[in-house]
């Protein structure tokens, strides 16, 4: 591959980010025509979001025998960041799809379409994570400086799932039934995923270990930990900042290899 071949994926990865108000605009349209006419508009989303974390706490609660108060907020993040992941993927795996009359006759580059669904799922967060200092409210607990470094974990997450739909998305416009295989395993790592139940209940040391290699439970944990007032491990800022670096590099390989075959595929 030529010096030219390698830049056009750069390219395109610096040219959605100087054009990201047109990112902002695309999908913040897409929450407006998804919530036409409703009163209610993405709240909606919010008051499920509230009902099942509240089900879901009593009864798993109860379940793991954990203090309510100090599984509810866990729980609450848990979920919350949860949804903004799944949402990014399942949405990110047919974003060039759903983007075809744009591809075929705009130029513009292939970052905006996945920027575009982060940014409408980042918003759809937003949303969500209102609902915790309510719970905080409920379980009488309050936020402690760590809070500020949920903002370097959550830009980690961010990067991360950038890089990740950019690649998924080629993948899926290629072969059409990859998008149902991505749910399917992600049904899988949910439950392997420390969302709805605490490492701490792990009896093995040996599943300990083994939830070190789920490279999702760093990416939670760097978001969630420090609205619990914990600071993360270590361990999951080094794996999160490498699989960053690691995974855009080959993202944006990917983009300047098969970019220009992208209008073929969808």
């Amino acid at each position: 591959m030529s010096n030219k071949q390698k830049s056009v994926g750069w390219d395109d990865f610096t040219s959605a980010l100087k054009s990201f108000h047109v990112v902002k605009v695309m999908g913040g349209q897409d929450i407006r025509m998804r919530y036409k006419r409703s009163k209610m508009g993405p709240f909606w989303i919010t008051i499920s979001m509230a009902v099942m974390i509240t089900t879901m706490g009593l009864v798993f609660g109860n379940l793991f025998k954990t203090n309510v108060k100090e599984f509810l907020p866990y729980l609450t993040l848990g979920l919350i960041t949860w949804t903004f992941i799944l949402s990014s993927i399942s949405e990110g795996c047919d974003a060039l799809i759903s983007s075809e009359g744009i591809i075929k006759q705009l130029p513009v580059p292939l970052h905006v379409h996945v920027m575009r669904v982060i940014w409408k799922n980042f918003l759809i967060f937003l949303h969500n994570i209102v609902i915790f200092p309510f719970v905080l409210l409920a379980v009488q607990k309050s936020l402690s400086w760590t809070v500020l470094l949920s903002i370097p974990g959550f830009i980690l997450l961010v990067i991360n799932l950038t890089w990740m739909l950019m690649v998924l998305s080629m993948i899926c416009a290629r072969f059409r039934d990859m998008t149902q295989i991505v749910m399917s395993i992600m049904q899988v790592i949910f439950y392997l995923t420390p969302v709805i139940w605490m490492p701490k209940l792990l009896s093995h040391s040996s599943a300990a270990v083994l939830l070190n290699f789920n490279p999702l439970y760093h990416l939670i944990d760097l978001v969630r930990s420090p609205l619990l007032g914990e600071v993360p491990m270590t361990s999951s800022y080094i794996i999160a900042a490498v699989m960053a670096i690691v995974g855009l590099a080959f993202s944006i390989s990917m983009t300047s290899k098969f970019k220009y075959r992208v209008p073929y595929w969808v």
